[in-house]
């Protein structure tokens, strides 16, 4: 192994480091080591220290000509590209703060009419069924779906509390009376599983935000594992603890690409497409945009104003003069 080799590993240890402690996601994480990676790949395995601005925009060029990335793509990449010169090598280049980002375009969301939905819905069952009614039903996103824990479902209230939700927010969204008796099944169904993991010499949960050092017995009380704990134990990747995780993304995004095609569906459709389906049939309801926008958690309302752009009868509801 040479020396440029030996280095690579260490510099990647702190860029992890470093992600950790500003409490970066653990999908922000690999996607910023992935493009680190590249980075360094593309110019020789050269250190980034002897890079400097022309390397950097020359990268993201190529991601943008040859790559034809998406701006969200190439913004992703320079994003974790700043990352590594401010907080990991410490290095303040002037040149890094003048890069432009690419101009992200203005789409308009895949949403599915109701009937849609219902066909969709009707083509899943078990906990990926549950967690699709969920994300429509709420509007929560796909990882506050996932990540959701017992102590934050108030089946008196019928409500949910979305806690560190986008942006760093805490929350309030409904909790659909149709979905009360079967997230309490869930909810009994993750106590029997928490009580064998606990008899077993497990049963702590990740808590977030040094939690788990302030409240030392809150990893494994009830109310803080997840609503929808994953199948089987595994090791954590951020300390190596044997522990219960929630359930994979993956399997709700594979379940609704089968409920699509069963459904015969052809528009492309995601868990986000839930989310977008609650908001504009909402809206069609003849609900208050700003009720709408605290729902969804937007942090402005101009966010949630794209959705009266794919309401059936038009934005400001025109009717065709060929309609007439």
């Amino acid at each position: 192994m040479d020396a440029k080799e030996a280095r690579a590993p260490r510099l990647f240890d702190e860029v992890r480091r470093k992600l950790r402690v500003h409490h970066y996601s653990l999908r922000t994480e690999r996607a910023y080591l992935g493009w680190i990676r590249r980075f360094i790949l593309a110019n020789g395995r050269r250190h980034p220290r002897t890079l400097g601005g022309r390397e950097v925009e020359a990268f993201l060029s190529r991601l943008a000509v040859q790559g034809k990335v998406a701006a969200s793509t190439q913004n992703q990449a320079l994003s974790a590209l700043l990352f590594l010169y401010r907080e990991v090598l410490g290095v303040r280049l002037p040149w890094m703060e003048d890069v432009i980002r690419a101009k992200r375009p203005a789409r308009l969301p895949v949403v599915l009419s109701q009937a849609e939905v219902r066909a969709l819905l009707a083509c899943m069952d078990g906990r990926t069924g549950l967690i699709a009614q969920l994300l429509y039903g709420t509007g929560l996103r796909l990882m506050e779906a996932l990540r959701l824990r017992v102590k934050d479902v108030d089946f008196g209230r019928n409500e949910i509390v979305v806690r560190n939700g986008k942006g760093g927010r805490d929350r309030r969204t409904l909790l659909p009376a149709s979905l009360a008796a079967p997230l309490q099944e869930e909810v009994d169904r993750a106590r029997v599983l928490h009580q064998r993991d606990l008899a077993a010499g497990f049963g702590a949960v990740w808590l977030p935000h040094a939690l788990a050092r302030k409240y030392p017995g809150a990893p494994t009380e009830f109310g803080w594992q997840y609503v929808f704990p994953a199948l089987r134990l595994s090791v954590d990747p951020h300390d190596g603890t044997i522990r219960r995780h929630h359930l994979d993304d993956a399997t709700l995004s594979r379940a609704i690409r089968r409920a699509r095609l069963l459904a015969g569906i052809d528009k492309p459709v995601s868990a986000h497409t839930l989310r977008h389906s609650f908001a504009t049939h909402l809206l069609e309801a003849g609900y208050d945009i700003r009720t709408i926008q605290e729902l969804l958690g937007h942090k402005d309302v101009a966010t949630t104003q794209i959705y009266t752009h794919v309401l059936n009868r038009g934005g400001r509801g025109v009717l065709s003069p060929l309609d007439h």
